[in-house]
């Protein structure tokens, strides 16, 4: 049964289009799979064992922790979003781990040794892969950008429409979220104290440009945000 659901997933994915159907099968020999719940860590950067993640279900924070101790969210991961060892280079230096936001998740991964095999047998599935993690790369690098450019208020106006962009169930100007971050999150996320992003939420909800709520949050016009 999992050899099936493996398949299946592996090929609904953009990244592996290009794989006939006998190359995903025996692509589906070397990944892993696995389902977590809520709470549960799955990756850390200082692992003997270096992997690559494709997340099928659900959605993973990675929390970056500096030499202090202290947490910063680096990326949201979502359905079809893959994280780990992206750069096919274990780096022991950097110090980060991925844990489970949603109820549950499902997730496929590949020793990272397999995976490079993988693209040195196929030049279009590495061509691809360059493409997929360079775009991600881009995007973690404008989200540091902005850290360093922007005032709060604005961090967190674009963290949702960013958010809202990627996830967004939309109805003409009004988008609606599925809410799976705490307040600490959302804090952690653009790099300020619980306390200053529970002032700016509350701030744009008395202004009437959201509403929010532990497991929504509606942004009655996103062209006003």
């Amino acid at each position: 049964m999992y050899e099936d659901l493996k398949y299946w997933y592996l090929r609904d994915h953009k990244l592996f289009w290009t794989l006939s159907m006998s190359q995903i099968k025996q692509l589906c020999i070397i990944t892993g799979f696995k389902k977590a719940k809520k709470g549960e860590i799955i990756y850390f950067s200082s692992s003997d064992v270096p992997r690559i993640f494709l997340l099928k279900k659900g959605n993973i924070k990675i929390v970056a922790v500096d030499e202090e101790g202290n947490e910063t969210i680096k990326d949201i991961i979502q359905k079809g979003d893959l994280f780990g060892e992206l750069t096919l280079e274990n780096d022991k230096q950097s110090n980060e781990y991925a844990k489970v936001l949603s109820d549950d998740v499902v997730i496929c991964s590949f020793l990272m040794s397999d995976f490079e095999d993988l693209l040195l047998k196929n030049p279009s599935l590495a061509l691809s892969y360059t493409k997929f993690v360079g775009l991600k790369m881009k995007r973690i690098k404008n989200n540091y950008s902005n850290l360093f450019s922007k005032d709060a208020k604005t961090r967190l106006i674009l963290f949702l429409k960013d958010w809202a962009e990627r996830e967004g169930k939309t109805e003409g100007n009004k988008i609606e979220l599925d809410n799976y971050l705490t307040q600490n999150d959302i804090a952690q996320i653009i790099c300020t104290s619980r306390q200053t992003a529970t002032l700016l939420l509350n701030e744009l909800e008395e202004k009437n440009l959201i509403y929010y709520n532990r497991k929504q949050i509606i942004i009655d016009d996103i062209s006003k945000l």
